[in-house]
C-alpha cells in the first residue's frame, strides 16, 4: 500500500475493497476517539443531482468531540473548518483513503494557541489513514 502525501492530505492506496475500506476507516478513526457526525455518498449525489457518474468517493465528516471543544473554546469560528473530513474512494480500480491534514487547515487561522489541538488531530488521522490495510 503506498502513501502519498498532498501539501493538505495524507493519504494511502489499500487492497481493501471500497466498502471494506469504509468500514475500515470507521473502525480506526472510533479507535482515535473521532465518531462520523456524516457521511456523503459523493457518487449518488453527483449522479442524482447532474447525471454525472463516478466510482465510488465517501467522505465521512470526522469529530473528536474532547478536541473539537478545546478548539471551540479558544475561536468559536473554528465551527467553520469542522468537522474533519476523511474520504475514501476508487481511482482507476484502486481503493484510496485519505484525511485532512489539520495543522495545515487550521493554520489558516494563524493562531499559535491552536496548534496543539491541530497537531494533536493530525497525527490521530494520520495514523488513522495508515490503519488502513
Amino acid at each position: 500500500m503506498a502513501q502519498t502525501d498532498s501539501t493538505y492530505a495524507v493519504s494511502r492506496t489499500t487492497t481493501l475493497d471500497f466498502d471494506a475500506a469504509v468500514a475500515a476507516a470507521r473502525t480506526a478513526l472510533a479507535a482515535e476517539g473521532f465518531g462520523v457526525l456524516c457521511e456523503i455518498d459523493v457518487q449518488a449525489t453527483l449522479r442524482e443531482k447532474i447525471g454525472a457518474e463516478r466510482e465510488p468517493y465517501v467522505i465521512l465528516g470526522a469529530c473528536n468531540p474532547p478536541l473539537a471543544h478545546r478548539a471551540l473554546e479558544m475561536d468559536a469560528e473554528i465551527g467553520v473548518l469542522l468537522p474533519c473530513n476523511v474520504v475514501v474512494y476508487v481511482e482507476d480500480g484502486t481503493t484510496h483513503v485519505a484525511a485532512i491534514d489539520a495543522a495545515v487547515m487550521l493554520g489558516v487561522v494563524g493562531s499559535a494557541e491552536l496548534e496543539p489541538v491541530a497537531a494533536e488531530v493530525s497525527a490521530r488521522l494520520a495514523r488513522v489513514v495508515e490503519a488502513i490495510d
